[in-house]
């Protein structure tokens, strides 16, 4: 390895006050890296001047206003994170304590964090959830007074806006113990009793709202209530006060009946669980619009197997396969058929795939692609090459790739028709992506020996010429 590449061992031997000097140089103009350089400094002095530095750089954090754009969001993420690992690496090890009290100070600056600036990332709430994860990691090393941590929990949860606590009941359950979270049940259940406070309807003041202030804010202390009370259920292995929190018709939906049955099968419940579930399924079937949970379908298959309905599951995983082509159905409908008959039904499963086509050819290719059985794509792509919905264009760039080595005119085809819709619905948007399909279209020419009935690559390009001439911005990118 040459002596002059970056890595660690070769700047070691530049010595510290080289080094010392090349670090100066680099933390002009960049308030981050001095950040981090001081906190180097101060990790040299122990975990309090750690601490120190990081409560003046939430302090900091708190009187800010300005709203941040996109790239000072991201040296923000950025600064979180490091904020994290300082805590988790250099306060933790030497103090629990202290590093929980930094993680909650810094769970209680997401409001006015997420006030100025534009989270739709998710980077923002995935610092915060980390750092629960981190007081999972911390708090059973600290002995709290149990009531005041369930109170100090309460009145967290109840006043986060944007899920900053969410989990936190979980990473403190351990700390919390059986008298924590008795008392934290306790306290929910008073302080979801009582009437809202001044304080409470101040929040919805000048809006207008089709219910009152109170009925809101009524509302959503019992949606509060509710998510404590599972919680602490589950941290005490309670399935019937997780249950209890339902009404009859709430376990009837299908976003609730996979948790709750999954909870009685591990607690050994299964005939209550299938009970849940057949009764979800019966309530799904009998909707108008029936929509699809996989959550509700995976517990069902788990109920059935359970149970030694084995005749039962396999006929499930066939239907559903047959259904929407479920790749995850066919594949342990296959396990569970004795040798060569699984052979035989794949092939069976697999021309059923193919014809699916006449109604949903997007769903054909994308299941015979990830199966995979690329000769049967490139059939059905060659036998519907005009019925090609070009928006579909992850499932058809995917397949492309796919194809293009053993079957480029099929990958052809695809690329074109993800072209063409491009240009036909002027999405201008996707013009580099159109033009890069087309430098690939044109990269197939050679490989393709007969293009059949279809236009050949000059004729599709003369075709697009003269359909979308005007289209520059498209034709700027092409000739790049």
């Amino acid at each position: 390895m040459s002596k002059k590449t970056l890595n660690k061992a070769n700047l070691e031997k530049l010595g510290a006050e080289k080094l010392a000097e090349l670090v100066m140089d680099l933390v002009q103009g960049s308030a981050a890296l001095q950040r981090r350089a001081r906190m180097e400094l101060s990790a040299a002095q122990g975990s309090k001047d750690v601490a120190a530095d990081i409560r003046k750089r939430f302090a900091s954090l708190r009187r800010a206003t300005s709203y941040l754009d996109w790239r000072q969001q991201k040296a923000l993420v950025k600064d979180l994170e490091g904020l994290l690992s300082a805590i988790e690496h250099k306060v933790a090890p030497d103090d629990a304590g202290e590093a929980l009290e930094l993680l909650w100070s810094l769970l209680k600056l997401a409001p006015s964090i997420h006030e100025r600036t534009d989270d739709s990332n998710g980077a923002i709430g995935s610092v915060m959830a980390d750092a629960v994860d981190l007081i999972a990691k911390v708090a059973p090393r600290i002995s709290p007074d149990r009531e005041t941590l369930a109170e100090r929990i309460l009145e967290a949860v109840a006043e986060a806006g944007y899920g900053e606590f969410d989990g936190i009941i979980p990473a403190t359950a351990e700390a919390l113990g059986t008298e924590g979270l008795d008392h934290l049940k306790q306290i929910t259940e008073a302080w979801a009793a009582q009437p809202p406070t001044a304080q409470e309807l101040a929040r919805y003041a000048g809006y207008r709202f089709s219910t009152s202030p109170e009925q809101i804010v009524q509302r959503d202390k019992q949606a509060t209530r509710s998510i404590i009370l599972a919680d602490i259920a589950d941290a005490q292995g309670d399935v019937d006060a997780y249950i209890a929190r339902y009404s009859e018709e709430q376990l009837t939906y299908g976003t609730i009946a996979p948790d709750v049955a999954r909870r009685l099968l591990d607690a050994g419940r299964v005939e209550e669980a299938s009970c849940i579930v057949e009764r979800a399924r019966a309530a799904e079937g009998g909707q108008s619009f029936r929509m699809l949970h996989d959550d509700l379908d995976e517990v069902y298959q788990e109920c059935l197997e359970k149970l030694g309905k084995m005749d039962e599951l396999k006929e499930h995983l066939w239907n559903a396969f047959q259904q929407n082509l479920s790749g995850h159905s066919l594949r342990r409908y296959l396990k569970l058929l004795p040798d060569f008959e699984d052979i035989e039904a794949e092939e069976k499963a697999l021309g059923i795939a193919e014809a699916f086509s006449d109604t949903d050819t997007d769903a054909a290719i994308s299941f015979l692609v990830n199966w995979p059985a690329h000769e049967r794509v490139a059939r059905v792509v060659l036998a519907r090459a005009d019925e090609l919905d070009g928006n579909y264009y992850q499932t058809l760039t995917t397949a492309a790739a796919a194809l293009e080595a053993r079957y480029p005119l099929a990958a052809t085809l695809m690329r074109r028709a993800m072209v063409q819709d491009t240009l036909d619905a002027g999405r201008s948007k996707r013009y580099r992506y159109a033009a890069r399909h087309l430098a690939e279209c044109q990269s197939c020419d050679a490989a393709i020996e007969n293009y059949g009935h279809v236009p050949t690559h000059e004729q599709f390009v003369q075709a697009l010429k003269q359909k979308h001439g005007r289209k520059y911005g498209f034709w700027q990118l092409v000739d790049e």
